[in-house]
């Protein structure tokens, strides 16, 4: 037997997918295969792709053909195998494999075969698994932060969103198994862990009959981490329960992520969230008074089919009312499988492009605002890079405060000296729309 080849992951998509290559990673680097982040000198190059929403295909689609080009062997993952499987494989001669997103622990198993010349499709239906805390992983993030999968999966079907057929139904791990999971990463050195699923508020719905996120949330206040943050909180799951307790746990962080979509109750209704309609100003006041300090971000998406110049009004107003810390905008994009792929009144592409930057010009002064609030405080910050360019840009290091989650928030620049993957304290000192500016203090 020769030498194990070498493989590259080549990622692309959510922080959802980089677990999913995560796992990979660490399953070929346990079955003594070599792991080369160079694509160019490896001999399979893993691409592990994203299907949900046009953009993020075109992307997928483009680093495929350019390896193609290069004449490699490509094994295509992710959302876009568990997509257009067939397609994939008779348009690009150059993949040797394709591995849905329920199969991606199966790498090794998918690589040994293909060594043996067979191509393989390895592609469940109806996706149902999920890695646990045994499953080996290999983290790709900086060294002081981590995300962990507390679930997979959906049990929502919003008109416009491919996830479900995609990663299939909701699956949760337990609460033992993502505790020993976040107490692993603390022993690496992890100061930052990052709850992700689907909808996080419905966790633990399936293996335990109800949502479980409070309980969850106090198991993991007794793990040595100082900070807790957790994403995509659908707002009808912050219960008395789930605030109470992100109340009552200092590590986690007052930081909600809540994928609002839109504010006007016949959109929402047209979107198959017809439920939030009725409390999306109720739950904004309700967090207000419960959690002061909270750090709000949401997203919405303009040019749903049949939003009128009222209903985008609306949103604009709400916006407006709310003043979120940090706002996402995505224009609609028709995806084959969902039902808002049929419906009438689609949106002109300018007039969705019109909106979209409309509600983000109205968004920045508030995000300027907010940021201003931060000046003169000393704040918490992870520190996480060197700043490469740190003459024009206001200091040495580069790292985020609560207030801020990775790739998709602000940073803070930080003038002054400490270590990567540290925790130190920043006295910021001026502020723009997006980012922080400050002085490490030294005790």
């Amino acid at each position: 037997m020769g030498e194990k080849p070498t493989i590259a992951i080549s990622h692309l998509g959510c922080e959802k997918n980089r677990i999913d290559t995560e796992h990979m990673l660490g399953l070929l680097v346990n079955a003594g295969y070599g792991v080369d982040s160079n694509e160019e000198l490896a001999d399979y190059v893993i691409v592990n792709t994203c299907s949900f929403i046009e953009a993020a295909r075109q992307e997928s689609v483009k680093t495929l053909v350019e390896l193609a080009e290069a004449n490699k062997k490509i094994v295509i993952t992710g959302c876009m195998a568990q997509h257009f499987q067939e397609q994939l494989l008779e348009e690009l001669p150059e993949a040797v494999a394709v591995v849905g997103t329920g199969d991606y622990h199966k790498i090794v198993d998918v690589i040994e075969r293909v060594e043996q010349g067979e191509r393989v499709k390895e592609i469940t239906a109806e996706p149902t698994y999920i890695a646990d805390e045994t499953t080996p992983r290999y983290r790709t993030t900086t060294e002081g932060v981590a995300y962990l999968r507390v679930a997979e999966g959906c049990d929502y079907r919003c008109a416009f969103c491919i996830i479900p057929h995609l990663r299939g139904n909701q699956r949760s791990r337990t609460i033992e198994s993502i505790v020993t999971e976040a107490q692993e990463l603390v022993n690496q050195g992890v100061k930052e862990i990052i709850l992700i699923s689907q909808i996080t508020t419905n966790y633990g719905l399936d293996i335990y009959g109800k949502p479980k996120l409070a309980e969850l949330l106090r198991a993991l206040g007794k793990v040595d981490v100082p900070w807790i943050r957790m994403h995509y909180a659908y707002p009808t799951g912050l219960t008395p329960e789930v605030i109470t307790a992100i109340q009552e746990t200092p590590n986690v962080l007052p930081y909600l992520d809540l994928p609002l979509q839109h504010s006007h109750p016949e959109i929402l209704r047209a979107m198959n969230r017809p439920w939030q309609g009725q409390i999306n100003d109720g739950i904004m006041e309700r967090l207000k008074i419960a959690l002061p300090s909270a750090v709000i971000r949401t997203t919405f998406i303009v040019g749903f089919p049949g939003e009128t110049q009222e209903h985008f009004q609306h949103l604009l107003e709400f916006t407006q009312r709310h003043k979120f810390d940090h706002v996402g905008v995505f224009t609609f994009s028709p995806e084959e499988e969902t039902p808002a792929y049929n419906l009438p009144n689609q949106i002109p592409a300018e007039v969705m492009t019109d909106r979209r930057n409309q509600l983000m010009e109205l968004q920045q002064p508030i995000s300027f605002q907010k940021n201003q609030q931060e000046v003169g405080k000393i704040v918490d910050v992870l520190i996480e890079q060197e700043n490469p360019g740190s003459i024009s840009s206001g200091g040495e290091l580069i790292g985020r405060s609560g207030r801020f989650s990775p790739e998709i928030d602000g940073q803070v620049y930080v003038k002054g000296e400490a270590r990567l993957g540290t925790i130190v304290k920043v006295a910021i000192a001026s502020a723009d729309a997006y980012d922080l500016y400050g002085q490490v203090v030294n005790s």
